[in-house]
């Protein structure tokens, strides 16, 4: 039987004296607490606390990275998770799946992060095999059944300090509420603003979602004025429950305004059912332009992450739904979409707007330039495809020239995978160790300076980026005057 050991130094320089530098970075950081200010757990998950069902709804059918990749070889998503109507899958039945093809996964980022929970999270010291799956599968079942391995327990566990969801506008919040007045429950669950369902009146689900959105604000949606007012009062709602950030997955990046006639008037067919797609964009450019707007006024801070074609499969959505790992990238553009509304707000105005991708070219191309500019821009971290060891180190060498790294998200989990995140955030902890040995290697940096950027990646920089209170952690200082809250112009 192959024993399951997590090496020390996974991750870091080949070279001995770069690795040495990097350990010693990695060393600072390796126990800091997480912030995850872009997160897809849900906070009920958190808020009733209820022990988890079994190791394949946690670990296996809870993570579409996962069985992406089991798909991508053939293996049908019918073998791991039931179509939606049918009866469930038996979960002993999926584990003994992904065990069969557990070779699919070797050097994948998904096998770090897995392999990370099975040792570090459940004790497992086994590699996962045909020949051990059942009593690994045995082993995990045994300690969902403490309370130490129930939501709650591990959250404090992992050291998070921080956990963002990801939330409809018209949610309750009643979860985060409750959380937050719990006295027993130690961390932060902030709710993010999420209006994707409403900016396109020619999609499917416009309509319902137009309706939760009026029912949740007591505001009429009849009109596009009182639909912009609707989603003024929600976001207040948000901030009212310690929401610090809105979130926007788009097909592209364009943010333009409509007159407010037309806007009306393609609201309008919306409603009737009769809206056309080149008005569906057209109204979803200006809700756009209209949302970033608003956190230019508010300051909840917006994340942009345009350029994925959901739901490339139509099959796969119709057998299994959505988030079943068939959304795919696409070659994204942001310079010339985002001019109009940057030259509105980017300067003198309160908006903060961190640019994710998953068009990696255009990181030195477009996003470090406009964060090197725009005092509101920031560049978001590796995200979706490219939260690979790879492609972190990668997003280094190219934004770091152009914006630094005070102009960056921190790093950015984006799962629903519970029990990844620790495994995420470490993965991010050893490349940046790694990326700043390089420097103090090559005389970039001196060994004081890349500890304190390590140390602020981690402490601080998500947290002044998303503009999240440290309030718990005294000994922060500011990372500089917030320019979005001095008078600034451009010249």
């Amino acid at each position: 039987m192959r024993n399951l050991r997590m090496h020390p130094d996974r991750l870091l320089p080949a070279d001995p004296a770069v690795r040495e530098i990097a350990r010693g970075l990695y060393r600072r950081v390796a126990d800091a607490p997480i912030c995850s200010p872009h997160g897809h757990v849900p906070a009920q998950l958190l808020a009733a606390d209820q022990p988890f069902a079994s190791p394949t709804e946690l670990l296996l059918t809870g993570d579409h990275y996962v069985t992406r990749v089991l798909h991508g070889a053939g293996v049908s998503l019918g073998g791991v998770q039931a179509p939606a109507g049918l009866p469930p899958i038996d979960p002993r039945d999926a584990w003994n799946v992904l065990a069969r093809h557990w070779h699919l996964f070797r050097a994948t980022s998904v096998q770090y992060w897995f392999e990370h929970q099975l040792a570090e999270v459940f004790g497992i010291d086994q590699r996962l095999t045909p020949e051990s799956a059942d009593g690994i599968y045995d082993q995990i079942a045994e300690r969902l059944t403490d309370d130490d391995y129930r939501p709650r327990a591990l959250f404090e566990r992992f050291g998070v300090d921080v956990l963002a969801t990801t939330d409809d506008p018209a949610s309750d919040l009643a979860a985060h509420r409750a959380l937050a007045a719990d006295p027993s429950f130690h961390g932060r669950v902030l709710p993010t603003f999420r209006a994707d369902r409403i900016m396109d009146p020619a999609a499917d689900g416009w309509r319902p979602a137009l309706d939760r959105l009026e029912a949740s604000a007591d505001i009429p949606c009849t009109t596009y004025a009182g639909m912009l007012e609707a989603l003024r009062q929600r976001r207040a709602a948000f901030r009212a429950a310690g929401g610090t950030a809105t979130d926007t997955g788009v097909a592209d990046a364009w943010a333009l305004p409509l007159p407010a006639a037309e806007a009306e008037r393609i609201h309008a067919a919306g409603l009737r059912g009769e809206a056309t797609d080149a008005e569906g964009e057209a109204y979803r450019r200006d809700i756009l332009y209209r949302l970033m707007e608003m956190s230019a006024e508010d300051g909840m801070v917006m994340q942009l992450h345009p350029g994925i074609h959901r739901n490339h499969h139509r099959p796969t959505l119709e057998r299994f739904g959505a988030d079943t790992g068939h959304d795919l990238p696409v070659p994204m553009t942001y310079t010339e979409p985002l001019r109009r509304a940057l030259n509105d707000f980017g300067t003198g105005t309160r908006l903060r707007l961190v640019l994710f991708t998953v068009d990696e070219t255009s990181f030195s191309r477009e996003l470090a330039p406009l964060a090197g500019f725009y005092p509101s821009v920031y560049v978001g971290a590796p995200w979706w495809f490219l939260d690979t060891p790879d492609a972190m180190e990668r997003y280094r060498r190219a934004i770091t020239d152009s914006a630094g790294f005070e102009k960056t998200s921190g790093f950015i989990d984006d799962t629903r995978a519970f029990c990844s995140i620790p495994a995420r955030h470490d993965m991010a902890r050893r490349v940046d160790a790694g990326y700043l040995a390089s420097l103090v290697a090559t005389h970039r940096l001196d060994e004081e300076d890349a500890s304190q950027i390590a140390d602020d990646l981690v402490r601080r920089v998500p947290y002044d980026t998303f503009r999240i209170p440290v309030d718990a952690a005294p000994d922060r200082t500011p990372r500089r005057a917030d320019v979005d809250d001095l008078t600034y112009s451009a010249t």
